[in-house]
């Protein structure tokens, strides 16, 4: 059952002020199933919520702080996203097909099948993450910092890596090259050897 507006603006003011009193008063953001796409949430703290199976689909979140949010499924397709903020953020199942996540922070991040599909990555903050079976094709991921993260069965197929940093500090343990139905695995320095041809591609 989809909650009006009014009500959902209502948790929004309730969210404000649970994180302006530091959960003396008010009320934690949580909602189900939510479509933002017709609420300006550009006032409003978004930090610490549980946004689960929301649209954001194609709104403009330029700089929005989603520090440890809960985003489960939720679905950010075609976003502006720019400098926007996920650390420690639960982004498992979300999905950012085609999003504008240059600059954007991920550090502490939990990706599990996260898909990033041709999302614009550029200069991102991938650090100290977890990305399971997460989907990263034809993502454009120029300069990313993908220190101390840990990758296992992400799939790269298409995405541009040149300039990413931090390779050597990262947990590889498997990528897959092919698609979902027709996966090729790389693993450990299999995997780490392919990433460094692509980091410095010409």
């Amino acid at each position: 059952m989809l909650l009006p507006c009014r009500v959902v603006l209502k948790q929004l003011d309730l969210h404000k002020q649970w994180i302006d009193s530091i959960g003396e008063t008010g009320e934690r953001l949580v909602v189900d199933e939510v479509d933002f796409r017709s609420i300006d949430v550009a006032e409003y703290r978004l930090v610490e919520s549980r946004l689960i199976a929301s649209t954001f689909d194609g709104m403009n979140l330029k700089d929005k702080d989603f520090y440890a949010a809960h985003l489960y499924s939720s679905t950010f397709r075609s976003a502006n996203l720019e400098n926007a903020i996920f650390i420690k953020s639960e982004a498992s199942y979300a999905d950012f097909s085609n999003a504008n996540l240059q600059k954007t922070n991920f550090v502490k991040s939990s990706c599990f099948e996260t898909v990033f599909a041709q999302a614009d990555l550029r200069k991102a903050k991938l650090v100290n993450a977890l990305f399971y079976q997460a989907d990263f094709r034809d993502a454009d991921l120029q300069d990313a910092d993908i220190r101390y993260s840990s990758f296992e069965e992400v799939l790269f197929r298409g995405a541009q890596l040149k300039g990413v940093t931090g390779l050597e500090e990262a947990t590889i343990i498997s990528i897959n090259i092919g698609t979902l139905e027709q996966p090729v695995i790389l693993a450990e320095e299999e995997a780490r050897e392919w990433l460094i041809q692509q980091i410095h591609t010409p």
